[in-house]
């Protein structure tokens, strides 16, 4: 009774409920595309850093990624290998070997990092034949090197040219050896740029005198979602002995700027959040001066305040309820456009994102979770303001509420 007695009673003013259920899908729809754009914006940052070179996860020898040296590297024994191949989350792997050397040509010398890798693998995970700009990519058993463009430009080579490398091997032996350049890379981060150097897996592995040895395996997850739980999962299964490290253990920094960039989001969502309360309590205080005089009158002819006071509160609800789910269901296609057509940047901004490796869009992100996260806070919202109409119906004089 007190339903159907409160639905009838929104739509005998429907300008005064359709400006409350519209406050409110206008604030859960700024809420979830906000929230959306923030959430997209640092998932696509993040997949185009840990592309740079780490990738999402990586096992190693135990303490190999506080003292990176060769006599930290392991061999991957068969049943590493088994728990690789059987694990489904698992989309691709790939081996590395690593360590620094001096790389000379002519009269000038630099140090870099020159890293042994499976070409084709590590091609999937970082998408390195991609930032190839010049010359051939590598094969398996190839007796060349590819650099970063700017460490070749530092030692003034160019593809064809030759490059002596000169480093110490894993027991003591000097690792040294002369390499044909055979294409060079860019990446985003200059950092790269300036000290990567790569290498078949197999020639890196005769050089530094590791036959077998690998620094690392590289592991590109399926779905990013599973990723603390694959990790979980080849810790425990890999046994003693190695260490597996997200992307967020392997790069600190880059959490702290996203808890960061998140807390500047929140104060954003917090003023938001008090425009929305303003908004929707607006309409809820002209509700009940409007309608003094019908609650005056039905208190007056028996209706309990009790019964009155949940009245009002179901009709608070259905107003926040209505406009909740329409925002939701609204906001649903808008994240989803976002998602497939993303905001692009053009001009100096745009040059300056690609200069870094970085996309120049601003992606949405389709997560269920932000839109049923930021439409029941914007409910729940609506249902602590609708306190006021409960409050004021219990505080009802019906003799003075008639007369107004």
């Amino acid at each position: 009774m007190l339903l159907l007695l409160a639905w009838r009673n929104l739509w005998r003013n429907k300008s005064r409920s359709l400006i409350t259920m519209a406050s409110v899908f206008c604030a859960v729809v700024l809420a979830v595309l906000t929230s959306a754009l923030q959430v997209g914006v640092w998932d696509n940052l993040i997949k185009n850093v840990v592309g740079y070179y780490t990738g999402y996860l990586q096992i190693h020898h135990e303490g190999y990624w506080d003292d990176q040296t060769l006599e930290n590297t392991f061999e991957p024994t068969d049943s590493l290998q088994s728990l690789l191949q059987s694990t489904q989350e698992i989309a691709a792997t790939a081996k590395r070997l690593e360590s620094f050397v001096l790389a000379s040509s002519g009269e000038k010398t630099r140090g870099c990092m020159v890293v042994g890798i499976e070409p084709e693998p590590e091609s999937s995970i970082i998408h390195l034949r991609a930032k190839l700009v010049q010359g051939d990519y590598l094969t398996l058993n190839d007796d060349g090197v590819i650099a970063g463009e700017e460490l070749a430009k530092r030692l003034s080579l160019a593809v064809g040219d030759t490059v002596v490398l000169l480093g110490q091997g894993m027991y003591g032996s000097m690792a040294a050896g002369k390499f044909a350049i055979r294409g060079l890379l860019h990446f985003g981060s200059p950092e790269l740029n300036e000290n990567m150097l790569f290498m078949s897996l197999p020639k890196a592995q005769t050089m530094f005198d590791a036959a077998g040895m690998v620094t690392s395996i590289v592991i590109s997850p399926k779905e990013t979602k599973v990723l603390e739980h694959l990790a979980a999962t080849l810790t425990s299964g890999a046994g003693p002995g190695y260490e597996v490290m997200t992307w967020k253990e392997m790069m600190p920094e880059m959490v702290q700027s996203i808890a960061a960039d998140s807390a500047g989001m929140y104060i954003i969502l917090g003023v938001l959040y008090l425009v929305i309360s303003f908004g929707i309590f607006s309409t809820l205080l002209m509700m009940v001066a409007e309608r003094q005089r019908e609650f005056g009158m039905l208190v007056a002819v028996g209706l309990k305040k009790r019964k009155l006071a949940w009245m009002l509160a179901i009709e608070s609800l259905l107003v926040t309820l209505t406009g909740s789910v329409v925002g939701i269901l609204v906001s649903i296609p808008i994240a989803h456009y976002f998602a497939k057509k993303p905001i692009q940047f053009t001009g100096q901004m745009a040059e300056v994102y690609e200069r870094f490796g970085f996309e120049a869009v601003f992606p949405a992100s389709t997560e269920k979770s932000i839109f049923i996260t930021q439409g029941l806070i914007v409910l729940v919202i609506g249902l602590v303001l609708s306190a006021y109409p409960i409050f004021s119906a219990f505080k009802l004089e019906a003799v003075k509420a008639m007369r107004k």
